[in-house]
């Protein structure tokens, strides 16, 4: 496992933060983000979806009511997946996440980290710290080994 910490200074920071690491999320992936309520997941993943082609930034908002949002690009589908909501396994179970499982597929799970399930499975987790305001810290565990870097506005050194 590789973990990686980048502060960002703004929303801006964030996004693209999530356009410079997307090149790690080549499908199948499954990627747990954790982090309270504000702390930038919709926003971190913004960027992860421009970097797919699948959707703009301004397409891109919390699914906390939909449960899932689906973004199509030309090389991947992106489900962006929040489980806030969710409580019980068997309500997990009837929304038919395993059924967007697929070759083409990266699932970004906010609040995964509900459900053992979504621990044991996860490819990549991403935790997401409020500072202040407009500062965030990002932890992004892969289990790539050492040898990448990443930075705001910056494509990732492999």
């Amino acid at each position: 496992m590789s973990t990686r910490v980048f502060t960002t200074h703004s929303a801006e920071e964030t996004v693209a933060l999530g356009r410079s690491f997307a090149p790690l999320l080549a499908p199948p992936k499954l990627v747990v983000l954790r982090g309270d309520l504000g702390a930038g997941k919709t926003t971190l993943v913004k960027g992860i979806a421009e970097a797919f082609d699948a959707a703009s930034s301004d397409d891109v908002t919390s699914p906390t009511f939909t449960l899932v949002h689906e973004y199509r690009g030309p090389k991947a589908s992106l489900f962006h997946i929040d489980l806030y909501r969710i409580d019980t396994p068997r309500e997990l179970e009837t929304l038919g996440l395993d059924d967007l499982a697929a070759e083409d597929s990266v699932l970004l799970v906010e609040w995964g980290d509900k459900f053992a399930r979504f621990e044991r499975a996860r490819d990549v987790e991403i935790v997401l710290e409020r500072i202040s305001e407009n500062e965030r810290r990002v932890r992004i565990t892969t289990p790539q080994a050492d040898g990448y870097a990443v930075s705001p506005g910056s494509s990732p050194n492999f």
